[in-house]
């Protein structure tokens, strides 16, 4: 093969159905949830917790859309890359962050059917009240997000920064 031939990727598979046309009340009330969920967050913050919990999901079209946010917002291509392992990559955040990202899996993997008392805690020792409250809301809806996402199959690859509200 020659630099320039293009090796042959597997098919996209196509979406189940465009779930936000289908159901427009739903999705118009995913979006005014996502806007109250993030405020007052850092909006880098909020980016990487959308990306991580889109890794433990799968669902290709949210990490396709957060890590290209992120990206547009400043965030360093080293920081997403190591997220997916970011347990053994701590060095690159912080502390604030590490709490926020070890919240995000609790929440997202229910397998034990609750989240450690520690985890909370330490979430705590980092967020107000208020901005706890608020950032449970960003994983919460994340994770809604991300099972519209994977049952639906929105494909993964054709999303711009700016091209969505959330």
């Amino acid at each position: 093969m020659t630099t320039e031939e293009k090796p042959a990727y597997a098919p996209e598979i196509p979406a189940r159905m465009k779930w936000h046309q289908v159901v427009p009340e739903v999705y118009k009330a995913m979006n005014a949830l996502e806007l109250a969920a993030r405020k007052g967050l850092d909006p880098a913050l909020v980016e990487l917790v959308k990306l991580r919990a889109s890794q433990v999901n799968h669902c290709g079209f949210c990490i396709d859309m957060h890590s290209k946010d992120a990206l547009a917002a400043g965030e360093s291509v080293e920081r997403i890359v190591q997220l997916a392992a970011w347990e053994e990559s701590r060095h690159f955040y912080t502390e604030k962050e590490l709490a926020a990202l070890e919240l995000t899996e609790a929440v997202t993997v229910l397998t034990d059917g609750f989240v450690p008392d520690e985890v909370y805690e330490r979430a705590a020792k980092h967020f107000d009240e208020a901005e706890l409250g608020q950032l449970i809301a960003v994983i919460a809806t994340i994770n809604a997000w991300n099972r519209f996402g994977v049952t639906t199959r929105i494909p993964a690859g054709h999303y711009r920064p700016g091209m969505l509200k959330h």
